[in-house]
């Protein structure tokens, strides 16, 4: 303890700060220490001026988690961490050619980027063979589509 007493505190914040955002670098961007390190880099400017050491942790801590709390889930939103994008993802909004019928309660089968893909219809109807679609979504192995022409399809309920 005698040893933080010594240095000043504008080092003893530079050193948080570089820390803080080594691990955040280390952990791909998880954006979770950059909300203490943002705070700890103000403090480096803070503690220039004749501020208590324990005002200025109050600070870091307020601060820290204001912006933990309050910006972190705007940010992720934002920048879509955590979502990894597959390729089945890439499929949608794509169009595919029917090659084997595709009715209401039974699965045809559709050509999309050469592949053979297991299909159901979107709504009710029957899409023939040959006919094109688009690709909704995928759920599991199976696509669901409908025809290309359909614009807005009926809401999922």
């Amino acid at each position: 303890m005698d040893f933080l007493l010594m240095v000043q505190p504008y080092w003893l914040w530079l050193g948080i700060t570089i820390v803080l955002a080594l691990i955040e670098l280390a952990t791909a961007f998880s954006l979770t220490t950059i909300w203490f390190a943002i705070p700890a880099f103000l403090l480096i400017f803070i503690s220039g001026i004749v501020v208590p050491v324990r005002w200025q942790l109050a600070i870091f801590l307020f601060l820290s988690l204001v912006l933990l709390i309050v910006i972190r889930p705007y940010a992720l939103k934002k920048l879509k961490t955590g979502q990894v994008r597959t390729n089945v993802d890439s499929l949608t909004g794509q169009t595919a050619l029917v090659t084997k019928c595709i009715a209401e309660f039974e699965k045809g089968e559709i050509k999309l980027n050469g592949q053979i893909w297991s299909a159901k219809p979107e709504s009710g109807g029957v899409l023939e063979a040959g006919v094109k679609c688009t690709v909704l979504r995928v759920e599991g192995v199976h696509a669901i589509v409908c025809p290309e022409n359909e614009q807005n399809p009926p809401p999922q309920a």
